[in-house]
């Protein structure tokens, strides 16, 4: 490889680099959109006119570009994919906290983004750092941290949005607005463009951000992002909009963090990876969660060299948990008037995964051919296309020791 098509590699390699971005899997691609990078010393937001493509049978990246309406720069936004397009809601852009909704069919030959601009009903309040469960064609989201007028807090429970004491925002003498946190549920239903917001019943979790949110069938999952010493865990019933907590004994619960990720791995299995912890650190960990036994098993895997927060963890074929991206060492700096995050150099571009269930025999014989493509060579000849296809790019994939990127 001569010294150009090295730095040509360098520099999109250097582009994969991201956390806290949004990450999804159609038809066994890895698509990657947005987050953020350390530059310098500085949180620098990335391109929101482009997202990646990992081809998970070969390994290989590809940048597609998407043209139109783009989103600003955002850092927290929160991503979701429904039918084949990529919603883009709310999140931090240079001016402050916004609660645009954007959005792009993936379908399409040419990418292009789309501002939501006929939405009826009431949008939620400007946010970021919130999560979303993509539920019988409808976007539920849950929490995050953002903006309120003091009017709409004044009409808020105390329960529902806790503000924030260190960034009151004041005009002289009178408070015009203030920030906090909430555990507001709302719904967008694409079909309708309409926002609404259901009334729910039974213990809610407090108001947070950073968490981590899963779904299995018609209940939604909500898990972390909270200073608690367990990793707490509740449940909301989709169709009767009702909320369980579940209780765990301490000793058998996972250390309380945020920024993790949680995966359904089957109709009653959560699957929990890394996070940054309330002692500080980033973690390596993986726990289980039976959801009908409510109990916690910490597993063992191959990833102990792996720490990460801000990543993104998402269900591949054979109920696979990939892992894509975050920081490997989130550092915070702590003074006797806030907590702050320094910026690191730790972001990651890899991809790994949790095996979580053992290979089927069709994926076992595709991966020996793979690997011994030489001693099938014959063989391979005879197979349809399709499948001669499928083969050759775990062909790429095992005779490569990292992915192979095009810019």
């Amino acid at each position: 490889m001569d010294a150009a098509a090295a730095a040509e590699r360098s520099a999109a390699e250097s582009r994969l680099e991201r956390c806290s971005h949004t990450a999804f899997i159609e038809d066994n691609t890895l698509y990657v959109w947005g987050g953020y990078k350390v530059v310098g010393g500085e949180d620098i937001v990335l391109p929101s006119d482009e997202i990646w493509l990992c081809d998970l049978y070969s390994g290989t990246w590809e940048t597609r570009d998407i043209n139109g309406d783009k989103p600003p720069d955002l850092s927290g936004s929160c991503g979701s994919y429904l039918n084949g397009t990529l919603y883009i809601f709310a999140g931090c852009d240079p001016v402050g906290y916004t609660n645009q909704m954007f959005s792009v069919d993936l379908t399409e030959q040419s990418y292009t983004w789309k501002k939501v601009t006929d939405a009826k009903g009431t949008t939620p309040s400007p946010r970021n750092k919130h999560s979303c469960w993509v539920h019988r064609d409808r976007l539920i989201y849950f929490g995050g941290y953002g903006c309120k007028t003091i009017g709409q807090v004044q009409n808020s429970t105390s329960a529902s949005f806790v503000v924030d004491e260190m960034s009151w925002a004041t005009i002289g003498d009178v408070l015009f607005r203030c920030w906090g946190w909430n555990n507001e549920v709302s719904v967008y239903e694409p079909h309708t463009a309409m926002w609404s917001t259901p009334e729910t019943l039974g213990p809610a979790p407090a108001p947070r951000g950073c968490h981590a949110s899963a779904l299995i069938g018609n209940k939604g999952y909500i898990s972390g992002g909270m200073e608690t010493l367990a990793l707490d865990m509740f449940c909301l019933d989709l169709d009767t909009w009702t909320w369980t907590q579940f209780d765990f004994s301490p000793s058998c619960s996972p250390l309380g963090r945020s920024m993790l990720t949680m995966t359904p791995t089957s109709d009653h299995t959560l699957f929990i990876y890394g996070g940054l912890g309330i002692d500080g650190n980033t973690l390596d960990d993986v726990w289980q969660l039976n959801t009908q036994k409510k109990e916690w098993k910490k597993l063992t895997h191959q990833h102990k060299d792996k720490p990460r927060v801000c990543h993104s963890a998402c269900l591949g074929r054979d109920s696979d948990v990939v892992v894509f991206g975050g920081s490997s060492n989130m550092c915070l700096l702590m003074d006797s008037v806030a907590v702050l995050r320094a910026p690191s150099q730790n972001q990651c571009r890899d991809v790994f995964m949790f095996q979580t269930q053992p290979c089927s025999l069709f994926r076992l014989c595709e991966d020996l051919m793979a690997e011994n493509s030489e001693v099938f060579e014959e063989q391979l000849t005879w197979l349809p296309s399709k499948l001669r296809n499928k083969i050759d790019k775990r062909v790429a994939f095992f005779s490569s020791t990292k992915p192979v990127l095009t810019a």
